[in-house]
């Protein structure tokens, strides 16, 4: 069924996908279009990564990961920033975890490459096969020449742009992967240190299944990335994220055209390179955005209004005003890109989402174990 809010089909070398309309969706609610509720709205792949192949390690190390203690906390929107998908804000308890205190690095996922021969979702032909299972009786296959391997890379422009039109600054690149994040003449080589990306959720579930870890649920995530702060908008507190000294990786200045670097950084930074929060986590907000376990659903925090809620798992099915017939999973963080006229993803509170195929520049993850008392 074809949704209004569909304005043209695209073609990224080979992935076809159906693309919210640069222009505002009548059928929404007018918070429903702000810019920032765009940020992850790219070309998905519609494809699948087989990790039947890929079994437990034996060796679910507690390395590099620091317990997060549990407790209630009051979890949503802290500020007039937040979108109408962060409330109502309610109580819920998390039990204890521990949590990897930096997101996963390019040298812990080769570790996990080089034991499994694993092939992530961006190094994978699309096949059109399972393309066209996604997309309306009578679609055209495309030319083979465009079903190639590609990921999306952010480019800046060198103007200001409609900020509802993503496709003036994703590019869809083949031969991008966590291997080239930028595309076949980069490489991660001195970049140990520096958060994987261009990983898919499929990824990490392989990733995750290997390592004997999991993904934090969204409760999880936002209950560690306060810190154990009460209600404030950011892991360090309530200080806007350009006042005082640089707190997270984020984009200053004028997105997607003018980056100040003030934090240092134009893109991706190496890990632990801001201060950590209360509970020894770095990179909470900014530099990656990252998958958690939750399914995405718009309403979601409607059904926990009024009651204690006790881990909660997230919904038990995907929804997506913007994309209502695409299942989408939850990220959080922000990332590089995040500023506060686009996304302000670097908000303890801020909710993300994204088809469990969609690989970028700016996303990544980090594992959590459950504590055995």
């Amino acid at each position: 069924m074809m949704l209004s809010v569909i304005k043209k089909m695209i073609i990224y070398t080979g992935i076809l996908s159906f693309v919210c309309s640069c222009n505002k969706d009548k059928t929404l609610k007018p918070e429903e279009n702000k810019p920032g509720h765009t940020c992850m709205n790219v070309p998905k792949r519609l494809g699948t990564t087989d990790s039947s192949h890929i079994s437990f390690s034996g060796t679910a190390s507690l390395e590099g990961m620091v317990l997060i203690p549990g407790g209630e906390f009051d979890m949503g929107g802290d500020n007039s920033q937040a979108d109408p998908d962060e409330y109502p804000k309610h109580r819920v308890k998390v039990s204890p975890f521990y949590m990897d205190i930096t997101e996963v690095t390019n040298a812990q996922f080769r570790k996990f490459v080089d034991a499994t021969g694993y092939i992530t979702t961006a190094e994978r032909k699309p096949d059109w096969e399972e393309l066209k299972k996604n997309l309306p009786e009578g679609t055209p296959k495309p030319p083979d020449s465009l079903l190639v391997a590609a990921s999306l890379v952010f480019k800046p422009t060198s103007k200001p742009v409609n900020l509802n039109d993503f496709s003036q600054w994703w590019k869809w690149v083949k031969g991008a992967d966590w291997k080239h994040p930028q595309g076949p003449a980069s490489n991660i080589e001195g970049k140990d240190n520096y958060p994987v990306v261009q990983i898919s959720w499929d990824d990490v579930q392989a990733y995750c299944k290997w390592s004997g870890k999991r993904l934090p649920t969204e409760a999880e995530w936002e209950f560690a990335a306060r810190g154990g702060l009460k209600n404030n908008i950011y892991p360090w507190g309530n200080e806007p994220i350009n006042a005082g000294v640089p707190k997270a990786n984020s984009w200053e200045g004028k997105f997607p055209y003018l980056n100040e670097k003030k934090d240092g950084y134009i893109t991706i930074a190496p890990v632990q390179s801001f201060k950590a929060n209360g509970y020894g986590l770095y990179d909470m907000a900014g530099n990656v955005w990252e998958w958690c376990s939750d399914l995405y659903n718009y309403d979601y925090y409607k059904k926990l209004e009024g009651r204690l809620a006790l881990n909660p798992q997230g919904a038990d099915r995907s929804y997506d005003p913007q994309e209502p017939y695409s299942v989408k999973r939850s990220l959080r963080g922000g990332s590089f890109l995040c500023n506060d006229s686009y996304c302000s993803g670097y908000r303890v509170a801020r909710r993300m989402k994204s088809s469990p195929d969609t690989s970028l520049e700016n996303t990544g993850f980090r594992c959590v174990q459950d504590f055995a008392h």
